[in-house]
């Protein structure tokens, strides 16, 4: 078959492809507070995932997360857009049980046999995850795009909400930072194998963790770092109540990023979520900390916000679980004149 590198058919990368928060917060202003009580979570929060009330001290979690091609190989394409949509249930604390497929193909301009690659790779992270592909929807589409919509349950006294932390928590980081530049490098043909595969290997990790995690009421707030990177999510966990310290020092990232940010390889998107934040931050001291935390991460970490005094519990779980970023990278406070204040 002839070799086709998939992202020279997008025009943009993973979740590097989200609308900006502006544009988007102007499609939602008729948001309004829902009028179904069992409607525990919906779309008049910013959360990771709908959440709906079934009684008997449980909810079902739906979720749907698609985009185009992040990586050129289409099975990794597959396994990266299926963990990243998993993940949201993860991050309400909830147990995935089963998926829908959707995609759009270019056909005529891509062999379906690669779409059939992207199923393949889906289907062997959903396995990991414990669950089926029950069904799904495909269009022709100028783009390649794939992802799911992800079904999940949770005991509602374990659900996990994205805005929900105490001022004194400390803010832990599953996964390093710098999916978005390595995807970047990619598209211009500048990545190096081995940090390619770094980031493949992290993207497709399934944040299986949150579901450990909902059990320790600890546990204050929960939420996945994806397109609107670290500052984006943690402005959102912060909301009108509370601010956060941040220590740029202690934020993991790609040990590698360096070459790439000083040849000044940002993502668009980059960009725009730093328009949409800059009021909101204080202490963006040099570019490597502008490029990287604003940096929209695909199938990025678990930001999670826990009380101090269970960090030592909350740190053996993530390790028993395989998670090696356990340092804490900042603290919730109370409300500041800036949302976050970044501390070298």
């Amino acid at each position: 078959m002839e070799e086709h590198k998939l992202t020279k058919y997008s025009h943009s990368a993973g979740c590097g492809c989200k609308m900006a928060p502006a544009d988007l917060a102007l499609i939602l202003t008729e948001r309004s507070e829902t009028q179904f009580k069992e409607l525990l979570v919906g779309n008049h929060s910013n959360d990771d995932a709908a959440v709906w009330d079934i009684g008997n001290g449980q909810a079902i979690i739906n979720t749907v997360d698609f985009f185009m091609p992040i990586v050129d190989d289409a099975y990794n394409f597959g396994k990266i857009a299926a963990a990243n949509a998993i993940s949201d249930v993860y991050a309400m604390g909830g147990k995935p049980i089963f998926a829908n497929a959707l995609l759009g193909w270019p056909i005529g301009t891509l062999p379906l046999e690669l779409a059939n690659k992207v199923m393949s790779g889906a289907k062997d992270i959903c396995k990991e995850a414990g669950i089926p592909i029950a069904g799904g929807h495909s269009i022709d589409s100028k783009e390649p795009l794939f992802g799911l919509t992800v079904t999940g349950l949770v005991r509602t006294e374990y659900l996990k909400r994205n805005n929900t932390p105490r001022v004194g928590d400390l803010l832990l980081l599953t996964k390093p930072l710098g999916t978005g530049i390595i995807a970047t490098a990619t598209k211009r043909g500048l990545v190096q194998e081995a940090h390619l595969a770094a980031a493949i290997k992290s993207m497709c990790g399934l944040n299986k963790v949150g579901e450990v995690l909902a059990e320790q009421t600890a546990v204050h707030a929960l939420t996945d770092v994806t397109g609107f990177g670290l500052l984006g999510h943690l402005i959102e966990m912060c909301g009108t109540e509370f601010s956060a310290e941040l220590n740029w020092g202690k934020v993991p990232k790609f040990d590698f990023l360096s070459e790439y940010l000083t040849q000044n390889i940002i993502p668009d998107n980059t960009y725009r979520n730093w328009n949409a934040y800059e009021k909101s931050v204080e202490g963006i001291a040099d570019m490597p900390s502008f490029q990287v935390l604003n940096d929209p991460q695909t199938s990025g970490g678990l930001l999670i916000a826990i009380a101090p005094e269970s960090l030592l519990l909350v740190q053996e779980i993530l390790q028993l679980n395989g998670v090696n970023s356990i340092e804490p990278i900042g603290k919730i406070t109370s409300k500041k004149e800036k949302t976050i204040l970044i501390q070298s």
